[in-house]
């Protein structure tokens, strides 16, 4: 029996040994981490990701874990609405619409319907052979190596094995650096079921009630890339950012302690155009890794899963299932990454000026415009 292979325990691997599993093909999944652990922070997945799980079977078991927000609305500074969508009409279109979770819960959601032993952790890989056989020999920066015949490489931006297929592929910085944090919910948010961001000349501000009275929060700010002076920011050095912004981001902040907060700059993959290599497929973010701004990161490592495991079930030659998952997927993420890439420069304006102007016109946008795009990113066929 031919040996399947993810690397990267995250949403992408999980998900797609999930769906191969459905295939009947059991894939050993190797995790750079030495533990899985309840780390991370929040996130929304849209209709196309529940859709999905949805034809996992597993969306049921998810939606159990998070929380539905009916409404997410974008203000300036001082909390006037720019612009608001209603998810449950949304959701009446297109599925069940912003789902908030907390990144842990969705890992231990998807490792609960995997083999005992399945996902192998401390185990990163450092780069890899191809064999005499045709298999491929996989090594990890531990000294171990493992022979396979089919690898999927689900392990993120930073991905050794795309760095060997791909010497000349390119992360890029989006020109702002974010905080995040997951912190329980001050009173002035008790009961509050509306996932928002805030848009000012100081920064971006991002708020999500998440389950078990919990509310996950993050804030970008334009800076140059590995700024030391950000790296080492407290929630003192927040508050004083973000002090004109309307409430209930100053009372969050109040909430939060210094060692809730995550840092990192945003980056994301300047688009590739091969994700197909012989008996190698690329998917998640070691393929089209995007900024946070659409809100589709971990919804397209969703959709990457499904129609892996589709092409897979379709075609006898695996070499052939993972270029007709190139095809299908390729046009897609590209416009994922390019427009998340655009919005977040338009979202990041400090010119007082620019940013008024910005919101005039995004309330001006005519409702035909807004659900063009709804379709272009919760339309999926699977």
């Amino acid at each position: 029996m031919k040996q399947y292979t993810i690397l990267g325990g995250g949403i992408a691997g999980l998900s797609t040994a999930i769906a191969l599993k459905q295939k009947g093909i059991q894939a050993t999944v190797f995790e750079a981490a030495p533990a899985i652990k309840p780390l991370g922070a929040g996130l929304l997945l849209a209709a196309n990701a529940v859709k999905g799980y949805q034809h996992l079977g597993i969306a049921e078991k998810i939606i159990a874990r998070g929380k539905l927000l009916p409404t997410f609305s974008i203000f300036d500074q001082q909390g006037r609405v720019i612009t608001s969508a209603d998810a449950a009409k949304i959701g009446q279109k297109y599925g069940l619409h912003n789902f908030a979770i907390h990144r842990a819960e969705l890992h231990e959601a998807l490792l609960a319907e995997l083999e005992p032993g399945q996902v192998q952790t401390g185990k990163r890989a450092a780069g890899f052979e191809r064999l005499s056989d045709g298999g491929l020999e996989v090594r990890f920066a531990d000294g171990s190596t493992h022979r396979t015949d089919y690898l999927v490489v689900a392990e993120g931006i930073h991905s050794a094995i795309r760095r060997q297929l791909l010497p000349d592929s390119e992360q890029r910085y989006a020109g702002y650096t974010c905080w995040r944090a997951v912190v329980e919910t001050p009173p002035s948010l008790k009961g509050l079921y509306v996932a928002s961001e805030t848009w000012g000349p100081d920064g971006r501000f991002g708020i999500v009630p998440l389950a078990g009275d919990k509310v996950y929060w993050f804030a970008c700010v334009d800076a140059p890339q590995n700024d030391p002076v950000r790296s080492i920011f407290k929630v003192a050095d927040l508050q004083q950012v973000f002090c004109r912004f309307h409430q209930p981001v100053r009372d969050i902040l109040e909430n939060t302690r210094d060692h809730d907060l995550i840092w990192g700059d945003i980056i994301d993959l300047k688009p590739i155009s091969k994700f197909a290599f012989g008996n190698i497929v690329l998917i998640g973010d070691a393929a089209h890794a995007t900024t946070p701004n659409l809100g589709q990161g971990a919804c397209q490592a969703i959709e990457d899963a499904v129609v892996l495991a589709d092409e897979l079930g379709k075609n006898t030659d695996p070499a052939e299932a993972f270029v007709a998952f190139e095809r299908r997927r390729m046009e897609r993420v590209h416009f994922v990454v390019n427009n998340s890439w655009r919005l977040g420069k338009i979202a990041q304006l400090s010119q007082p000026w620019l940013a008024g102007l910005r919101n005039i016109l995004f309330r001006l946008v005519p409702e035909s415009v807004n659900e063009r795009q709804l379709k272009a990113l919760l339309e999926v066929d699977f």
